[in-house]
């Protein structure tokens, strides 16, 4: 069965790499496609290990140098951005969590890459050289199926850069364009600033932003801190939880409850300040759009949403790792840009098409089986696809090819399974 899911294989990825690529010219359109490919292929964002997977005959440099020469043009970029967007739209619904995740992307050995700057590695705690990513994962609460929606790559030394701000406000910008009113907006402590309010709340887009605690908030006739309303605030609901702690299973038990509150900037606009006790020594803060009540499922429901924003950290990893993003190796800031896209493409490839279609889910599932694990699939799936398209690929390269009748027989015996 290896050689039809090979061959299905390629004509999925042909056919998502054109429709993601139409109106750019006809170079661009074939990178896109070659990039997609080898980067599945070889689980690589090398440009010498995608050149290998063409299986060209000519020589290896020749590939390669193709490769680079079209990897630079700034219209792929965007281009692939709109496209992956709009197809993920798609998929959102009136309450799908829009987890908007700013992470690093290290490279501490790098000299001659350009615009490298200092970022602040979360993996060591210590500041690195390296670039920014800002990324926008679509998932239902408490859900397992991810939509990667937005991807962009960014340097605070590169002569365009104006501010974090701006790279937050745009990704945001960008996908509630497309989305429209469905989803609410889940993000971290470091979206917890005055400038990212001044567009939410205006727009009326719902959120939940974790709060650092030390930002001023009317509640009910008084003014406090985020923290001191924390501590005051009734914690009526329990419950317990079990999160993975360095490898090992833990339980957390919970106390929760909510305050309305008002942003001073905002005094017009009713929010809520939803608190945790348990996950740690200073409460979890959350202030949503979301109305709250007495009500323990509607309460948890804001909870839960920040916890799946957790679980999603998995989906960050699970991109640089299975494709080797942090050794990326092309040296210029537009190259490096328009890579980090096609990542993304990859990503949606693998988390979305293949369990678009039923057909498609048949195709996944051979793909599953194709994956060489020591201790079986994983819950966290995407890895074990990720595997299984590089294993298929790689016993069945471009450039081979079954006999046609039989190679329909075997396309005919795959979707009659």
């Amino acid at each position: 069965m290896i050689a039809q899911t090979a061959t299905r294989l390629r004509e999925q990825i042909a056919q998502f790499s054109g429709n993601l690529s139409q109106g750019l010219s006809k170079p661009t359109r074939r990178l896109i496609q070659e990039a997609i490919y080898g980067i599945q292929a070889r689980q690589s964002v090398h440009l010498t290990e995608i050149a290998r997977s063409l299986e060209e005959k000519i020589p290896l440099i020749k590939t390669e140098n193709r490769l680079s020469r079209n990897l630079r043009r700034p219209e792929l970029r965007t281009t692939l951005q709109d496209a992956l967007v709009r197809q993920g739209a798609k998929r959102m619904g009136r309450d799908t969590l829009l987890i908007l995740d700013l992470s690093d992307l290290v490279k501490p050995y790098a000299k001659k890459m350009e615009y490298l700057a200092r970022v602040r590695d979360g993996s060591e705690g210590k500041l690195a050289d390296g670039y920014w990513l800002c990324q926008v994962i679509g998932v239902e609460n408490e859900g397992n199926e991810i939509t990667p929606l937005y991807g962009e790559l960014y340097s605070s030394q590169a002569k365009d850069f104006v501010s974090e701000n701006r790279e937050i406000l745009k990704a945001l910008r960008k996908v509630s364009r497309a989305v429209g009113e469905k989803g609410v907006w889940v993000i971290d402590r470091g979206g917890d600033r005055g400038r990212l309010y001044e567009e939410l709340i205006p727009h009326g887009l719902r959120f939940i932003v974790r709060q650092m605690g030390d930002r001023d908030l009317f509640s009910g006739p008084g003014r406090g801190s985020t923290l001191q309303i924390a501590l005051d605030c009734p914690l009526p609901y329990q419950t317990q939880i079990v999160r993975e702690v360095k490898g090992k299973e833990q339980v957390f038990h919970l106390s929760y409850g909510f305050r309305a509150v008002r942003l001073p900037e905002h005094p017009e606009v009713p929010l809520w300040l939803v608190v945790v006790k348990g996950l740690g020594e200073t409460p979890l803060m959350l202030l949503t759009s979301l109305p709250m009540r007495r009500n323990r499922r509607l309460l948890w429901w804001v909870v839960s949403a920040y916890l799946t924003r957790w679980r999603v950290e998995e989906t960050i990893r699970f991109g640089k790792q299975s494709y080797q993003v942090e050794d990326i190796r092309v040296l210029t800031y537009e190259r490096l840009r328009n890579l980090i896209v096609l990542v993304m493409a990859a990503m949606f490839f693998t988390a979305v098409v293949l369990g678009a279609q039923m057909k498609l889910s048949i195709l996944a599932s051979h793909v599953l089986k194709a994956a060489k694990r020591l201790f079986g699939i994983p819950d966290f799936r995407y890895y074990a696809l990720s595997d299984g398209i590089r294993e298929i690929l790689s016993r069945f390269p471009r450039g081979s090819a079954p006999c046609p009748h039989r190679l329909l027989y075997e396309q005919y015996l795959l979707f009659e399974t």
